[in-house]
Parts: structure tokens; sequence; C-alpha cells
């Protein structure tokens, strides 16, 4: 009986560490949303005051209060010089999530679609992201990476 109070116990424990936070999920969703519609303000509230941006256009790395716009800028100047438009990003549900009190990490397969010189072309990769939480206990993205390989043409 003990034995089986002890892993019922350890099986509810288990299932709610390896459960994912609405409230994370949430920030990353809205984050997704917004670079959608091309609201780079509200893309920017969800992220802390300065966070850290690792992506594939150049410079590369973003870090400090300027971080945010500073990528926004050279992502708009890459796009136009390689022809691109329409961009579009798929967030799926997170491959691993990790919460460690006011701290998260999470790993987010992605899709990014866009036109290329009239062509459709979609990349598959994803994100990693460290999230904070605020002083007023909401979840605010400190950090995130841009990782995959080249855009294919969807065919």
């Amino acid at each position: 009986m003990k034995v089986a109070i002890a892993l019922s116990m350890f099986l509810i424990s288990a299932s709610a560490a390896f459960a994912n936070d609405a409230a994370v999920d949430a920030t990353i969703k809205a984050f997704g949303d917004a670079f959608n519609k091309g609201d780079m303000k509200a893309a920017k509230a969800l992220h802390t005051a300065s966070p850290v941006i690792v992506d594939e256009v150049p410079p590369h790395l973003w870090t400090g209060a300027k971080a945010f716009d500073s990528w926004g800028a050279d992502l708009g100047k890459s796009e136009a010089a390689e022809g691109r438009s329409g961009g579009k990003v798929t967030m799926g549900t997170p491959s691993r999530e990790v919460i460690s009190g006011n701290h998260a990490y999470v790993v987010v397969p992605t899709t990014y679609t866009f036109q290329q010189k009239g062509q459709t072309m979609r990349e598959a990769a994803q994100m990693t992201l460290a999230l904070d939480k605020d002083a007023s206990g909401a979840w605010k993205i400190a950090s995130w990476t841009w990782t995959g390989p080249e855009a294919k043409p969807v065919k």
C-alpha cells in the first residue's frame, strides 16, 4: 500500500513537472501573433527591458535596451535586400518547457513562411526562449534564438 501511494505521488508530481505553463505559452503565442500582424510595439512589450536575441539575420546578435528595435530594423533591411515579403511565423506546441520559479526555458518548433521573388518559401526551425516573471507576475521574454536550416521552396 505504501509503495502504491508513493508511486501515485511520484506520478502526480512528475506529470505536473512536465506540464506546460499556460501563462508562459500565452506570452510566446502573443509574440508570434503580434509579429504576424506587424505589431512590433506589442511584440516588444512582451520582452524584458534588455533582451538578448540571436537570429540568422546579420549581425545575428542583439543585446540591451535597444535590442528588440535594432533586431526589427535589421530584419526589415534583410528581408528587403533578399526580396522577401509577407512573412508569417507559426509556432507549434513546445517540445520542452522547464519552469524554475520565476524563470522558464522553452523550446518551440516553429515555421516561417514567406514570399521571395514570387516563390512561397518555408523554413522549419525552432525557437528557444528564456522568460522571466516580472514584478506584476507577467511572463516576459528575456532571450530567444532562432535555429534552423535555410528555407526551401513550397511545392
